[in-house]
């Protein structure tokens, strides 16, 4: 290692500390990865390290680093076209919104294309209050929708706790169909589904003659992958069909093949009204978002003006690397080996658990994964509690710390281990990844209570 990559590495990490801010993070103290560049499933450092990329950064590098198809999908474009108003129509636009519909669930056949997750639930709220004349939205408090204004409202995530004062008005939340802990005492072997009972019983406190919609994940994400039981999305969708109300599919972070499905919902049988999504539909290549909606909303708008737009509404060239990134989806068959990796994990967990007391649970569909470290298997302890302040936070750091120290990138919340990798990732690459969650989660062993 010779001096000028040390010094090189310290320039990049000081500039970036210096001259930029960096999210959720006090910022004295941070110690980034100084990133190189990014193959496959591996991130490189300026010294030479590796990184196995566990989380596909934030769950959205699906197809993994360094695909230079979107590269040239992207050059090509640009040297067309880089950008035009949102009012002009571009081939690219119109051949990412035709390959949409034909992977979407029946009857959802129009986009409004976004910048971001957030953009796209934004854009979502308005246009269902828009559509049904009605003001409420009903969310879940485990969920996290985005940090813009109106998304972090309708997420009940804490971090919004900090700007509370400025929340969208008119957002109600629901308990989660937490089975693990579930809010209602039930166990799953005599679930009455309380759960859905609970989400109509506040629709009858609130009114449903004003409630425009219900934003549900199709599948939970950074919130803790909570899994919804069976029936559970069933369920809100009838709620939904009895008194009018739209169901928004939030598919940022499930969408795009991460669950071994085109859209989480698809694992349900639900068709929503709308999917709010983005992440995946580049592989976080470029910033792109994308609002589906179904025909029956499209066509109100046929003579209704949509006050709706963005100045980067279909980039032209971000349009390209979506195109492209679904085609490869497609052809490297991402989605039916996210769906066989995830599976394998499934197997490997079950071994794993039985040598760690630590794991109180291992929720996971697909590739989208999360362990739950506790300090009592019996209690549900958790290894740090929910919303945790920096000195609840001390094993869990170290859990944290060790994963970076051998080699590995990977989303640590709370009590929270997050197993998300890239889609193209191999059997051989999820063992190297779980070797080292092992070696690290032994840290949590040291800490339980008997």
């Amino acid at each position: 290692m010779d001096t000028n990559t040390i010094s090189e590495s310290a320039q990049v990490i000081s500039d970036n500390l210096d001259y930029t801010l960096f999210s959720w993070s006090k910022q004295k103290g941070l110690n980034p990865i100084a990133v190189e560049r990014a193959e496959g499933v591996y991130l490189y450092d300026y010294n030479g390290k590796r990184y196995l990329d566990f989380s596909s950064g934030l769950m959205n590098v699906n197809i993994g680093h360094g695909n230079q198809r979107v590269t040239q999908a992207v050059v090509k474009q640009m040297q067309e076209v880089s950008y035009v108003t949102p009012s002009c129509a571009t081939k690219v636009r119109g051949e990412l919104g035709k390959k949409l519909a034909s992977i979407t669930p029946k009857g959802m056949n129009k986009t409004l294309f976004t910048v971001c997750g957030a953009s796209s639930i934004d854009n979502a709220i308005k246009l269902a209050r828009l559509y049904t004349g009605r003001h409420k939205i009903i969310a879940r408090y485990r969920a996290f929708h985005g940090a813009s204004y109106g998304a972090m409202t309708t997420g009940g995530d804490p971090r919004k706790l900090a700007s509370d004062a400025q929340q969208m008005p008119n957002v109600v939340h629901v308990e989660d169909p937490y089975c693990y802990r579930c809010p209602f005492g039930q166990k799953a072997e005599s679930c009455e589904q309380l759960c859905i009972a609970h989400v109509q019983r506040v629709v009858e406190f609130e009114g449903p003659e004003n409630i425009a919609a219900i934003v549900m994940e199709g599948e939970s994400g950074s919130s803790g992958c909570i899994k919804y039981p069976p029936g559970y999305l069933k369920g809100i969708r009838a709620i939904c069909d009895k008194y009018g109300i739209l169901l928004i599919a939030d598919e940022v972070m499930s969408g795009f093949g991460r669950t071994g499905k085109w859209f989480g919902v698809d694992y349900h049988g639900v068709i929503p009204d709308m999917i709010a999504t983005a992440k995946g539909i580049t592989a976080g290549y470029l910033p792109l978002g994308a609002l589906i909606v179904s025909d029956k909303i499209a066509k109100h708008f046929d003579d209704h003006v949509l006050w709706l737009g963005l100045t980067y509404s279909a980039h032209p060239v971000s349009c390209a690397a979506a195109l492209e990134t679904l085609q490869i989806y497609e052809d490297e068959n991402l989605i039916e080996n996210c769906a066989e990796m995830g599976r394998y994990i499934d197997q490997r967990m079950e071994e794993i658990k039985q040598r760690h007391p630590s794991i109180g649970d291992f929720r996971n569909t697909g590739l989208l994964g999360c362990i739950e470290l506790v300090k009592n298997r019996t209690t549900k302890e958790p290894m740090a509690p929910f919303n945790a302040k920096p000195n609840e936070m001390e094993i869990m750091n170290k859990v944290a710390a060790r994963i970076k120290e051998l080699g590995m990138y990977a989303f640590v919340r709370w009590n929270y281990v997050f197993i998300a990798p890239p889609l193209s990732i191999t059997r051989e690459q999820v063992d190297e990844g779980l070797a080292i969650i092992e070696d690290a989660i032994s840290i949590a062993d040291q800490h339980i209570i008997p």
